[in-house]
């Protein structure tokens, strides 16, 4: 059984007190979750050690954080290190989330050096990949989605990879309300499990592959019915406490 997992990014919104109360809000639904499903909350670095300090020492919501950096320490103004991230403590971290490799340049040279990073401080990463508009509609998303997982993810070792959750971004519909229908993201989502397991064999079948584009509680029953969707990376909608369980709860 693989893990079915719900994270929620935040991106950049919300003030701290903005922040405690959404966490808040959604400690109080938590029971309407279904077992089995894991909560995780990505907020921003401002917020990240007020938040561990609401939820505690539970394990549900788990705290990501949505960056981190390619090197350890040093002279890097305005970074975050892995190390720094692992002592809040946050148990995951955003990695190669579209906004970053298209605003900021992040290749997967870089996000190698990232995962390597996080993995090593004890830090999960979630993994984004994805097409934008023009690749699939010339056909390319397979190739572009092989590619960033070629670079990157077939780089680490069997016990590493383990460790890791990818996230299936169609960048055209994030933001845009546009949303891929249940039978593109099945379809992305069991290409990359196979695709998985041509480096990676049966650990494929035990990695969660994560829906990231316009979920909303309207649609995620439907895309979570399907067999290898094992949940969402919420954006929008995680900003709102019972859209953010609605979503959760939508699994069958």
């Amino acid at each position: 059984m693989r893990e079915k997992i719900v994270a929620g990014n935040w991106k950049m919104n919300t003030t701290i007190r903005e922040g405690k109360e959404l966490t808040e809000n959604i400690l109080r639904g938590i029971s309407s979750v279904p077992a089995g499903v894991t909560l995780i909350v990505a907020p921003p670095f401002t917020h990240l050690s007020t938040i561990s300090g609401i939820i505690g020492n539970t394990k549900n919501p788990g705290l990501s954080a949505q960056n981190c950096a390619a090197g350890e320490k040093g002279a890097f103004t305005g970074e975050v290190s892995a190390a720094m991230l692992a002592s809040v403590p946050c148990q995951y971290v955003i990695l190669g989330h579209s906004e970053r490799r298209e605003y900021y340049g992040e290749t997967n040279e870089i996000l190698l050096e990232k995962i390597q990073r996080a993995l090593a401080n004890g830090i999960r990463p979630i993994f984004c990949v994805g097409e934008v508009l023009e690749e699939r509609e010339s056909n390319m998303h397979f190739q572009v989605v092989s590619s960033q997982i070629r670079e990157v993810l077939f780089k680490l070792d069997p016990d590493d990879f383990k460790k890791v959750i990818v996230a299936y971004e169609p960048v055209w519909a994030i933001g845009t309300g546009k949303t891929a229908t249940s039978e593109q993201a099945q379809e992305m989502h069991a290409f990359i499990r196979s695709f998985l397991a041509e480096s990676f064999e049966d650990l494929a079948n035990s990695t969660p592959i994560l829906y990231g584009g316009s979920c909303k509680p309207s649609n995620a029953a439907e895309l979570f019915a399907r067999p290898d969707v094992d949940g969402g990376l919420i954006g929008g909608a995680s900003l709102k406490a019972d859209d953010f369980l609605a979503i959760a709860g939508s699994f069958a």
